[in-house]
């Protein structure tokens, strides 16, 4: 089941760089059906990496502890260790579940092997963390100071050891499973604030069961601009929603390891993109091996190739429409909008996407779209912000609100899923708080949607795209039923029309307006 949902997500979207899987890789298989991919009858369509046993019953399945081939294009990576990407991607793992004795059976780790792990990374010189962590168990009290994963009490599932090792390697990325629930925690700190310089955000996410029946998110799909990469200033970037470390009283009681018992009936897999196709190596947790480093390439900013609507100096940009001005983005009404507050956040220099934003501009925005969504729910409505990165030379942040009354986010999320696959589009859903530029290089084609729930989806462009396809899904009769707006030039209004519907917006935003307090 796996592989053939695989398969069908690539037919779509295009080739991922590997599989890496957490939770029980076997599961429920057949023995009949792995002995096909054991014999090279079947092959797993993308390069498969996956964690060990955490149960005696497929031990084995795993003959070498420190990592084999299993089958074609299926790897085990090991019982601990860190698997170096070409590109630079870090990527740590621990296999099995938490053991109460020493030595540990082959299928659970102990603080022998945790301490053995951390010390390989802390040991390497100017250690900042890895991008990736990998394990079966979630971490003990990974909920504190955050939002809750539904009923579950992550005071009493999950691993010490594993909390203990979360603190100490700060992986930007930490996916876990056997819990067969979809939880993405809230970014939180590595850092303590005023009292040690800023660093990287780490994020939790735990993957339910593959096939389960409550249709609980267990693939999720990225890419990652490794950690070595990537600029000083971006990589300390802490978002809005960031907390405060869950693992703060969890890692000085690592010394209380307490068994968990318990595993999924599938795996839980993620698709990652390493940003290098070449595929990585393995390097082992005695820290030998050797390792690639991928130079980030400075920024440039393109110029517009012709006279541009959108660039606030430029002398075509209908300025009569423009309600707010930041430092370095500004809010103007739409032109032929879906409605009278359809309103565009736009840069203020000459920028194509939001991918090639610099951090002060990407703040600015966020403060433009939290500013609209106390705005607009202070008029009983909801936004829905879109953005279609082709055929368009300066980006504009379509931000439309819909009636709280009209329909629920999820009705709306349906609707753009429902006509995307009418259409051939492959709208993945992306993680809430994750940072487009992960997932987008700049140059990339793209369509974005967010809601202001933070719930996104995502198309990459390959081939063409419909021009108002945001725009059509929006004037459906599902959501706002104007299908004759769905066309701008069909709906423009005179200019003293225009300048008179500004005018008015621009005296309602104005208590909700930042650049007015500044």
């Amino acid at each position: 089941m796996l592989f053939n949902r695989v398969q069908a997500v690539q037919k779509k979207s295009g080739e991922f760089d590997l599989l890496l899987c957490v939770g029980n890789f076997f599961g429920s298989t057949p023995e009949t059906e792995w002995e096909e991919y054991r014999t090279c009858a079947k092959k797993a369509p993308i390069p498969t990496y996956v964690l060990g046993a955490n149960n005696p019953e497929t031990v084995h399945y795993f003959p070498d502890v420190n990592g084999c081939e299993l089958a074609e294009n299926i790897t085990y990576l090991g019982r601990k260790g860190i698997f170096s990407g070409t590109s630079g991607l870090q990527i740590a793992y621990l296999s099995g579940t938490e053991s109460l004795s020493e030595p540990a059976p082959a299928y659970s780790f102990s603080s022998k092997d945790v301490s053995e792990l951390k010390i390989s990374l802390l040991s390497t010189p100017k250690f900042k963390g890895v991008d990736i962590l990998l394990t079966s168990p979630w971490p003990r009290g990974v909920g504190n100071f955050g939002n809750k994963p539904g009923e579950m009490d992550t005071q009493r599932c999950g691993s010490v050891l594993i909390s203990n090792l979360a603190t100490s390697l700060k992986p930007r990325y930490h996916f876990a499973a056997l819990e067969k629930t979809y939880y993405e925690r809230l970014p939180y700190r590595n850092h303590v604030v005023l009292q040690e310089n800023a660093q990287h955000v780490s994020r939790f996410i735990a993957l339910a069961n593959v096939g389960n029946t409550s249709k609980k998110k267990y693939l999720y799909a990225f890419s990652i601009l490794p950690m070595r990469s990537m600029d000083p200033a971006e990589l300390v970037k802490q978002p809005q929603d960031v907390t405060e470390n869950p693992y703060q009283k969890s890692g000085k009681e690592a010394h209380k390891p307490k068994m968990l018992s318990g595993a999924e009936e599938e795996p839980a897999c993620q698709f990652f993109f390493d940003l290098s196709k070449q595929h990585g190596k393995k390097r082992p947790s005695d820290g030998k091996g050797g390792q690639h480093s991928q130079l980030k390439q400075p920024k440039k900013i393109r110029q517009p190739t012709g006279p541009c609507w959108f660039c606030l100096s430029s002398p075509d940009v209908e300025k009569h429409l423009v309600v707010s001005i930041g430092t370095h983005c500004y809010l103007a009404l739409a032109k032929g909008g879906l409605s009278n507050d359809h309103v565009l956040i736009l840069p203020i220099g000459h920028y194509q996407s939001v991918v090639e934003l610099s951090s002060e501009a990407m703040e600015e925005i966020d403060k433009y779209k939290s500013a609209l969504k106390k705005f607009f729910r202070s008029k009983g409505k909801r936004y829905v912000l879109f953005e279609r990165n082709y055929r368009s030379q300066h980006l504009q942040l379509q931000v439309i609100p819909v009636p709280l009354s009209c329909c629920a986010t999820e009705d709306i999320k349906e609707s753009f899923i429902l006509q995307a696959q009418e259409q051939e589009i492959e709208l993945l859903e992306i993680p809430e708080h994750s940072d487009i530029k992960q997932i987008a290089q700049p140059g990339t084609p793209y369509f974005y949607v967010e809601l202001d729930t933070g719930e996104k989806l995502f198309h990459r462009i390959r081939k063409k795209f419909p021009l108002q396809f945001g725009r059509e899904v929006l004037a459906s009769e599902a959501i706002l039923n104007v299908p004759g707006r769905a066309d701008w030039q069909q709906c423009t209004a005179s200019r003293e029309e225009a300048e008179a519907t500004a005018k008015a917006f621009r005296e309602d935003f104005q208590p909700f307006d930042f650049s007015e307090l500044q």
